[in-house]
């Protein structure tokens, strides 16, 4: 990892200051990101990935954003680019991660079993 790494996230952490218990823990060369104990986010090569649903995937392909490809060979559709511009408005950063903590928790309750 280097300082552009460390920089950028950094950055994305100042960005999503308005959420509380928010970090960065170090993982494959990158950073995972959590609020709580929820991964909602990854941080990698200087891109920032969201975890998302169906119900709002669509505005992330609507931006021509693409799936996390950490490589050749796999692809995490469940986690996408996001914009820039979002990137760079922490109002709306801040929005876009609260719905990617969502989903990754009704991801975890609908495995569970649990209803929200």
């Amino acid at each position: 990892m280097d300082k552009r790494d460390e920089s950028f996230k950094d950055f994305v952490l100042d960005q999503l200051h308005e959420l509380e218990d928010i970090e960065a823990r170090g993982m494959f060369g990158g950073f995972g990101l959590y609020h709580d104990e929820t991964f909602f986010g990854i941080i990698h090569k200087g891109r920032l990935y969201f975890k998302v649903d169906e119900s709002i995937a669509g505005e992330y392909r609507k931006r021509k954003m693409k799936p996390f490809r950490p490589n050749a060979k796999q692809t995490l559709k469940s986690y996408y680019q996001v914009s820039v511009e979002i990137i760079e408005d922490a109002e709306q950063l801040a929005g876009w991660a609260k719905q990617a903590i969502r989903a990754q928790q009704k991801n975890k309750n609908f495995k569970e079993g649990k209803t929200l």
